[in-house]
């Protein structure tokens, strides 16, 4: 399973697809840590960045699961011993990509996009908060992913539409029903970040593992 996500992994870079999200990842940073944010606002600006960031990621899992052919994806789990850990392969490569990004999204935020280093509190909470991020995309993209959307233009705007409607309802009341984004935010402006994070972030989680659990139960049954 290892080597076949490694293999997608490489394939990915050979495409040169990796850069499309690259690219846009390096936009994305430039405009949101375009100047530093004054003291005491890196929680808010650190948490911003991880909001952001999401619909890059979704972009880039998406695009790394599109990348091999369905034909050959069907060799890969011949050769895999099986569905399951072909399913798993692309869930690790993607999930790897994503965190690359992410990685690099917070080196920047950190070094160019705040006026002083944010205290520990807030640098385990943003963490915390970019690993959800990484979740969030990977499980929005493998959803909109060719294997279960076989339109590309359908697939597109499922991945917006998701990602609109998981900001919609985190600012209503019902947060509760999807990965709560805006409630991330508003913590974070409020000052609460600290004191909401375990409840925000079990939400996060469950909801994370509910759409990968869906993506995985679709890939078992349309192949």
């Amino acid at each position: 399973m290892i080597a076949l996500a490694a293999f997608r992994l490489a394939a990915y870079v050979r495409s040169h697809r990796v850069y499309q999200a690259l690219l846009l990842a390096l936009a994305l940073m430039a405009i949101v840590y375009g100047s530093r944010a004054p003291k005491g606002a890196e929680a808010s600006v650190l948490t911003d960045g991880a909001v952001l960031i999401i619909p890059v990621l979704a972009w880039a899992a998406r695009s790394l699961l599109d990348t091999e052919p369905d034909q050959q994806r069907e060799m890969s789990a011949i050769q895999a011993g099986g569905r399951g850990r072909e399913v798993a392969a692309g869930l690790v490569a993607a999930f790897a990509t994503c965190t690359a990004l992410a990685a690099l999204s917070l080196g920047w935020a950190l070094l160019l996009g705040v006026s002083q280093a944010p205290t520990a509190g807030v640098l385990t909470a943003v963490l915390v908060l970019h690993a959800l991020a990484t979740l969030t995309g990977t499980a929005l993209g493998a959803l909109t992913s060719r294997a279960v959307v076989s339109s590309p233009a359908v697939s597109i705007m499922a991945l917006l539409l998701g990602f609109l409607v998981m900001l919609l309802l985190s600012a209503s009341s019902l947060h509760w029903l999807t990965v709560p984004l805006i409630a991330w935010m508003k913590a974070a402006n409020a000052g609460h970040l600290l004191d909401q994070l375990p409840e925000l972030a079990s939400v996060s989680l469950i909801w994370c593992l509910i759409g990968l659990g869906a993506y995985v139960w679709l890939r078992r049954r349309v192949g």
